[in-house]
């Protein structure tokens, strides 16, 4: 197991005269390469925290983090994700969250002068994430006696090449090999030596200085207000209906697209994509929808009312809803709801929009609205924008391209910033 980031690699912490910013996530990654060194995965480490943080259940939100705030794609693409965890976190419902078939738990040795029975107590855990399909990682203690009972459900067996002398390089692979089938990783491998050492002996996997140093992967993140996964949490123990859930979600852009991002993420392993509220609750289930606000409130610092933009993003997405609720089938009213919403979503994230919309699955009439403002949202779009900015010329044209007059329009205006304000109050 690598002991912790700060001593793998203390030039990848963020410099501390850096003011923490609450939308960053710092997560720093280490390739885990094969013999050919292509890349076969990533180790993360969290570091958004300051080192004297780590809980027990920090690694938990260092997964959460990569999948609904980071995205898996941009941090690890379609490799194996390594995580660091702790005995506590890995008893959590966190990992109920997660697909296992790309990530590897590493789970450490329990605390020296730990009894046989309280290594043997934790086999059922084990045993239990086995069965779910999550791979395990050990470090070289696994090969010790006392933890006998641990070694056949390992996948891999991490050799810290900084723990043991050279010459006891060919006994231990000899032994892991022997009584185990176990994939071995030579880990903080820092010379062509120790490489050459390790290759020579059948190792197949290699991480450390050598072949790469950790390196940062900053993600902006936009976090709802604690009140409203207050509201969701609320909802979802009172076991609302996917009608009401899915209306709290149409009223913070910002936990409809953290939701809609994390059920797309490589990491959720859905086949298909999701593109509605609705069918995101549907899919989630009210267990894991509950599981998923619990996280995300521990991941959500506290206070701070949502955003202007975030209210301006909200009266688009009902004005666009109330508009096209005129013209278009219901079914489409949702998806102008969709295009209001993450019309703001550049400046929300502070980065182009075609950038903030890759790390989430949206129909293609909606991305034709967003990105090139065409198709049958657009005008819809342009009229709404125009609304808000007060532009009689843009507000005149796309009224009339849509055969709507201005009372129409004037009104729906009015209730959709009749409905925004009145979240403040709920």
């Amino acid at each position: 197991m690598s002991s912790s980031p700060e001593q793998d690699a203390p030039e990848a912490v963020a410099p501390a005269v850096e003011p923490v910013d609450e939308n960053i996530a710092i997560i720093a990654r280490q390739a885990i390469v094969d013999e050919t060194r292509a890349v076969y995965g990533y180790e993360l480490f969290d570091r958004s925290t300051a080192s004297d943080a780590h809980t027990a259940a920090s690694d938990a939100a260092l997964l959460f983090n990569a999948l609904s705030y980071a995205g898996t794609e941009a941090l690890v693409g379609k490799k194996t994700v390594f995580i660091n965890c702790t005995h506590d976190s890995l008893s959590g419902g966190h990992l109920e969250l997660i697909h296992p078939e790309k990530v590897v738990l590493e789970v450490p040795p329990l605390p020296d002068g730990a009894t046989a029975e309280e290594i043997e107590g934790r086999l059922p855990t084990l045993e239990a994430l086995r069965t779910r399909g999550f791979r395990l990682a050990f470090d070289q203690q696994a090969l010790r006696r006392a933890y006998t009972s641990w070694l056949p459900l390992a996948a891999f067996v991490k050799l810290d090449m900084m723990a043991f002398k050279p010459e006891l390089a060919t006994p231990l692979v000899k032994f892991a090999t022997t009584h185990s089938k176990a994939t071995l990783v030579a880990e903080k491998v820092e010379t062509a030596e120790q490489y050459e050492l390790m290759r020579g002996l059948g190792v197949k996997l290699f991480q450390g200085y050598w072949f790469a140093k950790p390196a940062l992967v900053k993600a902006t993140t936009i976090r709802p207000s604690q009140a409203t996964i207050i509201q969701l949490i609320n909802l979802v123990r009172k076991q609302a209906t996917t009608a009401e859930i899915e209306d709290l979600l149409k009223k913070d852009p910002t936990l409809s697209f953290n939701l809609l991002r994390f059920i797309n993420s490589s990491g959720f392993g859905l086949s298909c994509e999701i593109t509605s509220f609705r069918h995101a609750v549907m899919i989630l289930g009210l267990k894991k929808l509950f599981r998923w606000a619990a996280l995300l409130m521990t991941t959500t610092r506290a206070g701070g009312a949502p955003p202007a933009v975030g209210q301006t993003a909200v009266v688009r997405g009902r004005l666009m809803e109330l508009l096209a609720a005129e013209l278009l089938p219901p079914e489409e009213c949702d998806n102008a709801f969709v295009v209001g919403v993450f019309s703001l979503l550049d400046t929300m994230l502070g980065v182009p929009l075609e950038k903030a919309l890759e790390s989430v699955a949206l129909p293609e009439p909606v991305m034709d609205a967003l990105l090139r403002r065409t198709g049958v949202f657009a005008p819809f779009l342009e009229l709404t924008i125009a609304c808000e900015s007060g532009d009689e010329v843009a507000f005149a044209k796309n009224a009339d391209a849509l055969h709507l007059s201005n009372r129409q329009v004037n009104w729906a205006h009015l209730q959709a910033l009749t409905w925004a304000e009145g979240l403040n109050d709920e």
